[in-house]
């Protein structure tokens, strides 16, 4: 099992501080942003940290190849009128994941913000035949969305006329994340058909990520609210079956559930829920205790 979730990257440990976030969970796999995702601050990459880390992965068996990086929220490819901007600074992201010695950068498609979902899919078409290139090394992994707002890459049709216009697809996967798909309407107690229909559409060797998220929605009402694994509308059971699908043996699984308050509704002191949900996936058995367990480790 390729098992992990999103970590913190910062400039005092950079990417060491990562990998220790990681083996803290008992994960073989994270995910993390090379800066914040809602800026465009981004500190020079420490090569010395780096080196460290990527020992510190080869002892504990983190093939570089099951990490992901994922690009900050600003980068919008749907808005025209963000273009510029948005296409340079995911130009600026992909040398820095090339830098740090990773290959797969998850990337939301963007938001069309009024002109139509048609529009906005020509849009992320054209902005990325403006940034990949054919010597560059990292794959662009297009998240699966709810379709909250404006989104568009809502639906395995709109990513697949993503995929087939950009001219290196080779350079372009999918990242596929269970509450995005959820709330976009795809019914995860029926798996099996969903990745039939991608594989149909797609092709299985394009999902080289799966976001794994409960959702607190039901099904197909395109809010994207993620809840922690068996506490929200789809379930520890239909989750576990996502995350040992014999098909999908080979493909990193990355938590981006909510971190946990001392006490509920609290906003302050909020904590990482990672090595309990990493723990109950592998043991294959929901814990209903979760909340109180999180609570008394981090008291």
């Amino acid at each position: 099992m390729i098992i992990g979730s999103h970590v913190s990257y910062n400039a005092k440990e950079g990417l060491l501080g990562s990998v220790k976030e990681a083996l803290s969970y008992k994960a073989n796999s994270f995910m993390f942003y090379t800066g914040a995702p809602q800026n465009t601050k981004r500190n020079p990459i420490d090569k010395n940290l780096t080196n460290q880390a990527f020992i510190e992965m080869e002892k504990n068996g983190i093939d570089k190849n099951n990490v992901i990086v994922h690009a900050p929220y600003i980068i919008n490819l749907a808005n025209k009128e963000k273009e510029e901007f948005s296409i340079q600074f995911l130009k600026q992201e992909i040398k820095r994941v090339e830098e740090l010695g990773f290959n797969k950068l998850v990337l939301h498609p963007g938001s069309h913000v009024g002109v139509g979902t048609k529009e906005g899919i020509k849009q992320i078409i054209h902005a990325l035949n403006n940034v990949i290139t054919k010597e560059q090394s990292v794959v662009i992994l297009i998240e699966t969305m709810a379709g909250k707002g404006s989104e568009c890459g809502k639906t395995f049709d709109e990513i697949k006329e993503i995929i087939d216009n950009v001219k290196f697809p080779d350079k372009i996967g999918v990242c596929m994340d269970t509450c995005h798909i959820h709330d976009a309407g795809y019914d995860i107690s029926n798996f099996d058909d969903i990745l039939t229909e991608f594989d149909k559409k797609i092709g299985l060797y394009k999902l080289q990520c799966i976001h794994i998220n409960d959702s607190k929605n039901d099904i197909n009402t395109h809010k994207d609210r993620h809840e922690n694994i068996g506490f929200g509308k789809i379930g520890f059971d239909n989750l576990l079956k996502v995350i040992n699908h014999e098909k999908l043996k080979s493909v990193p699984k990355i938590l981006e559930t909510p971190y946990i308050g001392l006490e509920d509704d609290s906003k302050e002191r909020l904590f990482p829920p990672y090595k309990f949900e990493i723990e109950m996936i592998k043991n294959k058995k929901w814990d209903s205790n979760l909340y109180k367990k999180i609570r008394e480790y981090y008291k």
